[in-house]
């Protein structure tokens, strides 16, 4: 049986970002806990994620990636240019909220 459990990012009764809280460590069992954001990749959507793991493992070629995705060149780096551009939404929205 497959655990297709996936991380919650958004808050289902409000709409927030929801942090993580309490992590475990299942060696030795110790907990941590406190706040903690989630990292800002986590923040992106499933597919945005899939591309960005897609793109590292291409070793950041553009080219391998338009191979891959069977998409052409331009449109690959368009894609990559949005996620750049959320990324930057993202890291403002955290410094605005730290500040």
């Amino acid at each position: 049986m497959s655990n297709n459990k996936r991380l919650p990012k958004i808050c289902p009764a409000c709409g927030g970002r929801l942090h993580v809280q309490a992590m475990s460590c299942e060696e030795c069992d110790t907990r941590i806990e406190g706040s903690f954001p989630l990292p800002q990749l986590m923040l992106l959507s499933e597919e945005d994620q899939q591309f960005v793991m897609d793109f590292v493992m291409c070793s950041g070629s553009l080219k391998e990636m338009a191979a891959k995705l069977k998409l052409s060149y331009p449109s690959v780096r368009n894609r990559l240019d949005d996620i750049i551009d959320e990324l930057g939404r993202l890291t403002a929205d955290m410094d605005s909220v730290e500040h």
